[in-house]
């Protein structure tokens, strides 16, 4: 099963995938966990989470997905976990926040909040992820050879 779970093929176009959705995943993580980048740390996000309605548990998981699993697609380690979990996160987000301030991103400032747009093309890419992959140069393609 844990074979099955890393089985991929050789597709560069898995790589860019899961190298994109990695690369601007785990900043959000790492503002989560650390405070860098202008984020409140990982109390401060337990807290807010908590504050919002959210167990403890799930907050904890949430911040996990986004750091854990924004490395874990940069380097190709347990991809489908990875992108299983930012894709639980990105449908919580459009449900709790971003779903009442319509489909587009606030680009002009204009609006209350930001919209789902980024959302929906976060969870179309953990889906391609999640269906054939991490692809070329991971660790589970390396792993699952052995």
């Amino acid at each position: 099963m844990f074979r099955t779970l890393l089985s991929t093929s050789g597709d560069w176009s898995l790589l860019l995938l899961r190298l994109a959705l990695g690369v601007v995943i785990l900043p959000h993580g790492l503002q989560k966990t650390f405070g860098w980048f202008g984020g409140a740390g990982f109390s401060a996000m337990m807290k807010g989470f908590e504050a919002g309605g959210i167990p403890p548990l799930f907050a904890f998981l949430a911040i996990c997905a986004e750091f854990l699993g924004g490395l874990g697609l940069i380097v190709g380690l347990l991809s489908r976990i990875a992108a299983f979990g930012i894709l639980c996160n990105m449908l919580v987000a459009i449900y709790r926040v971003h779903w009442v301030n319509g489909f587009f991103m606030n680009w002009a400032g204009n609006q209350k909040g930001e919209g789902f747009e980024f959302h929906i093309l976060a969870i179309g890419i953990a889906l391609a992820i999640i269906i054939r992959g991490a692809g070329a140069l991971s660790l589970d393609r390396a792993l699952s050879k052995r």
